[in-house]
């Protein structure tokens, strides 16, 4: 019995974790435009590692959608993210760059994180590793799959609520 209830409580933990799909290599990107998620525009704040959350998404424009993210923690930035998604063959690719709280760049010069989109459904936009899930006009959760130093990955749930 309690073999059973193991495979039950492992089953149900890898089920609430997988909120976030990886690209493999020759996977093709579903077909997808900016209207399909012009919804994500607007001001979000939540909580996030110990501190305050907060993105800024414009409306589709020209396709592109631009975004803005910082991180408050103990009163001061604790980095800044700036992107977009954009349409790009047909489908959708999210870029960003990571910034500190100075401005100082994570990234080189000429270099950008991309996910690939990898899958949608109704409420659910799947980027590599990303993924962004409408709960309604006022909520929304973003999922990260995150490195570890040791060579593991951990998803991060970002719980956002409209401004």
């Amino acid at each position: 019995m309690k073999y059973l209830l193991f495979i039950v409580f492992s089953a149900t933990c890898v089920l609430q974790a997988q909120n976030t799909i990886s690209y493999e290599e020759g996977m093709a990107s579903p077909d997808a435009n900016l209207i399909d998620i012009e919804w994500l525009a607007g001001h979000w704040k939540g909580e996030a590692f110990g501190g305050i959350a907060e993105e800024i998404w414009s409306p589709p424009t020209d396709g592109t959608m631009m975004f803005s993210f910082r991180l408050i923690d103990k009163g001061a930035v604790s980095f800044y993210e700036f992107g977009h998604i954009i349409e790009m063959d047909g489908t959708l690719l999210l870029q960003l760059k990571h910034f500190d709280g100075d401005l100082g760049g994570w990234e080189q010069k000429d270099e950008t994180v991309d996910f690939i989109l990898v899958k949608v459904e109704e409420n659910k936009f799947y980027f590599d590793d990303f993924t962004i899930e409408r709960i309604s006009d006022t909520e929304i959760n973003m999922y990260v799959e995150v490195s570890e130093e040791e060579g593991t990955s951990n998803e991060i749930t970002f719980n956002y609520h409209r401004q």
